[in-house]
C-alpha cells in the first residue's frame, strides 16, 4: 500500500511535466470592424488553459497561446465560433 501511494504521489507531481505551453494562430476572417476583435479576445479569454491572447483585425487573425493539458485548438475554435467568429487554425 506504502508504494502505491507513493506512485501516485509521484505521478502526481510529475503528471504537470508532461504539459507544455503552445501558441497557435487562428485565421478569423470574418472580423470586419473595432468590436471584432474585442468579442474574440473575450471569447478565447474564457477558455480554460489560455494564457495569452494577441488579436489582429488587420491581418484578420488571433494569437493563442495555451496549456495543451488544459485545451486544444478545437476548444479554441469552438469558443470562436459560439461567439459569432468562425475560425481555423493557419498553417
Amino acid at each position: 500500500m506504502k508504494k502505491l501511494l507513493s506512485a501516485l504521489a509521484l505521478a502526481a507531481v510529475v503528471a504537470p511535466v508532461w504539459a507544455a505551453t503552445q501558441t497557435v494562430t487562428l485565421g478569423v476572417p470574418s472580423m470586419h470592424c473595432a468590436m471584432c476583435p474585442v468579442t474574440v479576445k473575450n471569447a478565447l479569454s474564457k477558455v480554460d488553459g489560455v494564457s495569452k491572447i494577441d488579436v489582429s483585425l488587420e491581418k484578420r487573425d488571433a494569437v493563442v497561446t495555451y496549456d495543451d493539458a488544459k485545451t486544444n485548438t478545437q476548444k479554441l475554435t469552438k469558443a470562436t465560433e459560439d461567439a459569432g467568429y468562425p475560425s481555423s487554425v493557419k498553417q
